[in-house]
């Protein structure tokens, strides 16, 4: 009976012990999951200062604000310039300093990290005191794959406002999808799409836009047009949209160098001018008037061979797309490309400007053909390049999913969009 007393107890003894085991490593979770993480630091660890930019702040200037002398701002500068440039800070950017909780102690406490962030994803860590380090990071990247219907009303801009989605997708439909097979202006009351999209979210609560738009189909004037995103090129980095039997959905060439623009001035050989007495003064090229600023886009792909400033052109560039075409873009306010870069259609290659022989800000389109100046919008311009034959099988086979998908949405008015995948990129990580 004693025996049976004494196990009991020691059950009981274990049984009291493992309650406790569990108790404290609840606990222990509890604590782990208390955890504030940010910039891969536990910020419950630190007290906290958070400040921006300001016009004509150096990092000098805000180090020695926080207390880090001279000596040790010329160290840190010397330590970390081959990690990040700290001349390269701009006005409105956010930075965080941490601090350790031993500081209060201190009479003129000093920071033990700087964070700058140049832009929403990425970060630059340096370490202040010790061992002073640097290092860049970028903040988790989630991408959220998302399927939308509309049937058109008015115009896909209030179809879109309507029903709480991005305008990014109506310039993604009407200038980078079907700008060559649909005239938006003209959309008519009933026309209808479906569009699989991703939507881009950093540290998953910050909204970053629409990330691509992985394929489209638009219901217009009694016409079904599919469009799917492929990459042809690779090393280049080309990517078009074809439809269901491989044909490519765009031109050679973008119809206007920059976004919402006006034309002010046509290309026009016997033009006359009032500043110049009413004389004929041919004018070889298109003007589209835009804010000073505005990007001016490549129309087509090529390889500079122009970069250059001239008392009538002012600063301009020059593209040669094949033995054919040529383009040139006048009176820039800054360029921003090369001699001998490739450029695909749509990169940024300069901003509008006033520079040269110029009345307003606006950009100078002029288009060669065979070495002659040409009316862009009196010539039959080329296609896009077709998918070779090599890859018309590989893009077959891979819009088969797609599609599917696509004829598997139905036009629902007022459903909302419904998340059909998402991913999260580990970008947590030192970029050395």
């Amino acid at each position: 009976m004693t025996i049976a007393v004494i196990a009991v107890s020691i059950y009981a003894c274990k049984e009291d012990n493992s309650a406790e085991i569990a108790y404290e490593k609840e606990q222990a979770e509890i604590v782990e999951e208390e955890k504030i993480l940010e910039f891969g630091f536990d910020i419950n660890n630190y007290i906290v200062k958070r400040d921006t930019i300001k016009s004509g702040d150096s990092f000098g200037e805000i180090m020695q604000r926080y207390n880090i002398g001279y000596p040790n701002i010329f160290q840190i500068a010397e330590v970390t310039k081959d990690t990040f440039d700290i001349r390269k800070l701009h006005p409105g950017r956010p930075f965080t300093l941490l601090y350790s909780k031993e500081s209060e102690k201190d009479s003129l406490p000093s920071p033990s990290t700087f964070i700058y962030q140049p832009n929403q994803e990425e970060y630059v860590v340096i370490g202040l005191k010790d061992s002073i380090h640097a290092y860049t990071s970028k903040k988790p990247i989630t991408y959220v794959e998302k399927t939308a219907t509309g049937i058109i009303e008015s115009s896909i801009s209030k179809t879109l406002e309507d029903k709480g989605l991005s305008q990014r997708l109506a310039y993604k439909m009407a200038d980078e999808i079907y700008a060559w097979t649909i005239d938006f202006r003209r959309l008519q009351k009933g026309d209808r799409f479906k569009v699989i999209y991703t939507d881009k979210y950093i540290d998953d609560t910050i909204y970053a836009g629409i990330q691509n738009v992985k394929a489209a189909y638009f219901e217009h004037n009694g016409d079904s047009l599919y469009a799917f995103k492929f990459q042809t090129d690779s090393i280049k980095g080309i990517v078009d949209y074809f439809n269901e039997d491989a044909k490519n959905l765009r031109r050679a060439f973008l119809k206007a160098p920059v976004q919402f623009s006006r034309i002010s001035s046509r290309y026009n050989l016997k033009r006359r001018i009032a500043h110049y007495g009413y004389r004929v003064k041919a004018h070889r090229g298109t003007d589209f008037a835009a804010p000073n600023g505005t990007p001016i886009m490549a129309t087509a792909s090529g390889t500079v061979t122009k970069s250059s400033y001239g008392s009538g052109n002012g600063k301009y560039v020059k593209i040669r797309h094949n033995a054919t075409y040529e383009t040139q873009y006048l009176h820039m306010s800054r360029r921003n490309v090369k001699v001998g870069e490739f450029v695909k259609q749509g990169d940024i290659i300069g901003y509008v400007g006033n520079t040269g022989s110029s009345s307003g800000n606006h950009v100078c389109y002029r288009f060669w053909k065979n070495g002659k100046e040409v009316d862009p919008f009196k010539q039959k311009l080329p296609e896009a390049m077709p998918i070779s034959d090599s890859l018309k099988v590989k893009y077959l086979d891979y819009i088969k999913p797609i599609r599917q998908q696509l004829d598997n949405i139905f036009f629902l008015e007022g459903d909302p969009i419904q998340p059909e995948n998402s991913i999260t990129e580990d970008t947590n990580t030192d970029i050395k």
